[in-house]
């Protein structure tokens, strides 16, 4: 299947002078200024594939490519790679109260607040690591999306200006992202970039094809929107972060986001200036890390704004979609542009764009 990447213009402003954050916990955000512009970063099929045809051939490709003797030798963990995936938490299932009727960015879905049952399910206690998906790589030969696409989107800040000199075009309503060849999970900021410093790092890069080849490599799955935002919570009822209210309780920081004037400088205040490694920042009450801020997050679930008030059992999003949900935010971040470091926030990206933002975690039913 032959497919090119296009830039996709949003013809929206990104109005920097209404963008200023406020004092009050959670105010709506201003028309325009709804985000730092990953969820733009799209690619569209030139082939005659539906969307819910390729999907159907990824799970179907993937239980099978990936099952146990698929392949001559194992591609199940084995030995080493065993102590190499997450470690994985147990959250009982229960009631909780999903969305919000304060929305940060309405027009995102946000709301209407509603009640939600949910099954107990495991959760990694952190993103998947670059040496975890470089395991699963050496065992299954996996190539990912922006592999075989040969680009993918890049922040421009953590560019060298050799490869900036050579990018001549940018996304329209976020000019800060740029399409970069040879961009990937191994050369995240670019192809004169490595991950040898960077092995305890969430893996960046990865399509959320490649995050479901992953998990079921591994026996897992992608968490729905539900379990995510349940694990997110932590436990709290009705408060915007994982920890509470307040962005930095007693002056310290609870997640990697970013701090200064975006996007031009981030200074960096809670010691990290791109990702930072897994665990860096404490966990919340279910004992899980990173859920948000650092990398943005996969989710299971087709996208949609509408959401029905009645109570849900274990929902799962829309049977079909163009977008699928991405949860938690990344260090790129800030009340100013992209508000969406709260348990309640979402986006949303094509099933095959990868971004220097963008990874994962898995879920699964049994300890694994």
């Amino acid at each position: 299947m032959i497919r090119c990447l296009v830039l996709l213009f949003i013809f929206g402003c990104v109005n920097k002078v209404l963008c200023s954050s406020g004092a009050q916990p959670e105010p709506a955000a201003p028309q325009g200024a709804a985000g730092c512009g990953c969820q733009n970063l799209k690619r569209t099929a030139a082939a005659v594939d539906t969307v819910e045809e390729q999907i159907a051939s990824v799970h179907t490709h993937t239980a099978v490519k990936y099952s146990r003797g698929a392949n001559e030798r194992p591609s199940e963990p084995q030995g080493d790679e065993e102590e190499l995936r997450s470690q994985m938490v147990w959250i009982s299932g229960g009631e909780f109260l999903m969305g919000t009727d304060n929305p940060g960015i309405p027009a995102d879905g946000e709301g209407p607040q509603r009640l939600v049952h949910l099954d107990s399910f495991y959760m990694d206690i952190q993103e998947v690591t670059n040496r975890q998906f470089q395991s699963f790589v050496t065992a299954t030969d996996h190539v990912t999306e922006a592999e075989k696409f040969g680009d993918s989107f890049v922040f421009e800040g953590i560019l060298s200006e050799t490869v900036k000199s050579q990018i001549t075009q940018a996304v329209a309503a976020a000019p800060w992202w740029l399409p970069v060849k040879g961009a990937n999970w191994r050369h995240p900021e670019g192809p004169d970039s490595n991950i040898t410093d960077k092995l305890d790092h969430p893996v960046l890069h990865v399509s959320w094809k490649d995050a479901v080849a992953y998990c079921t490599w591994a026996n897992k799955r992608l968490p729905t929107e539900a379990e995510w935002e349940y694990a997110c919570r932590g436990g709290l009822k009705d408060r915007l972060y994982p920890w509470g209210n307040k962005l930095n309780p007693k002056g310290q920081h609870y997640a990697n986001l970013w701090q200064g004037d975006f996007p031009v400088h981030n200074s960096g205040e809670d010691g990290y200036i791109t990702t930072s490694p897994v665990m860096s920042f404490p966990a919340n009450g279910f004992g899980l890390y990173d859920m948000v801020g650092n990398a943005w997050e996969w989710t299971s679930d087709w996208w949609t704004v509408h959401h029905t008030t009645e109570q849900q059992n274990n929902p799962q999003g829309p049977p079909s979609g163009a977008d699928k949900v991405k949860k938690g935010g990344s260090y790129m971040c800030h009340k100013s542009y992209c508000y969406r470091y709260r348990c309640a926030a979402r986006s949303q990206n094509t099933p095959d764009s990868s971004a220097s933002n963008l990874g994962f975690r898995c879920v699964s039913q049994e300890q694994r």
